[in-house]
């Protein structure tokens, strides 16, 4: 699993990055954004609003912090330290580009909430792929893993179209962002579970030494 999510993040960065760099790509990302805010309702008004509202870093670590208490419950210390980092290296990824590409935001006319900072890469969608594929990897072993990873897989397609719907972002954006988020998070895990095997493996080691 981890490398099918690292190789879909890297294809989102790509995607981003492509529609970020031809022109074709950029009229077709602007009549997206305008197309879905022509066929606005007032359900999905309130939904995207919502998940606006929900989408942010404030909510972003909130939302891990009761993981990581629901983790420390359990003594389970290092999958704490994988969220937080999962969490403040993707966001850190995010600003960094938004800082140095500065890609303008959809026009004004067409915007539905309020926004700062750039449009490349879209940090709610950043937030969205860090928490679901957290949940993947620290729920792995769950029974109901199938009915995560539909929710997962959820909260981060809609989490990406509600930017579009509210053109706080292009299409591109939310690519990219899911991309970054992906691979952040999938790395660090990769990290991570590499290093716990390799503990377990030296304490397996000492305890056959011993018996020996």
């Amino acid at each position: 699993m981890p490398y099918i999510l690292l190789t879909i993040g890297c294809i989102g960065c790509i995607l981003g990055i492509i529609g970020l760099s031809i022109p074709q790509l950029q009229q077709l990302d602007t009549f997206i954004v305008i197309e879905m805010s022509q066929h606005r309702t007032g359900v999905l008004n309130t939904v995207a609003i919502g998940l606006s509202l929900l989408g942010g870093l404030p909510s972003t670590l909130l939302i891990g912090g009761i993981g990581c208490w629901l983790l420390a419950l359990k003594k389970r210390y290092s999958d704490i330290y994988f969220v937080i980092l999962s969490i403040f290296s993707s966001a850190a990824a995010g600003w960094l580009l938004k800082f140095l590409i500065n890609r303008p935001r959809p026009e004004a006319i067409y915007q539905m909430v309020s926004t700062y900072g750039a449009s490349f890469p879209s940090a709610h969608s950043i937030y969205a792929a860090v928490l679901a594929c957290s949940a993947l990897f620290l729920l792995r072993k769950h029974p109901r893993f199938r009915q995560i990873a539909i929710i997962a897989g959820l909260w981060i397609i809609s989490m990406g179209l509600s930017r579009i719907y509210l053109a706080a972002h292009f299409p591109s954006d939310v690519l990219a962002g899911w991309g970054i988020g992906i691979i952040c998070t999938t790395g660090l895990y990769l990290i991570f579970n590499r290093r716990i095997c390799n503990k377990n493996t030296l304490l397996l080691d000492k305890n056959l030494n011993e018996v020996e």
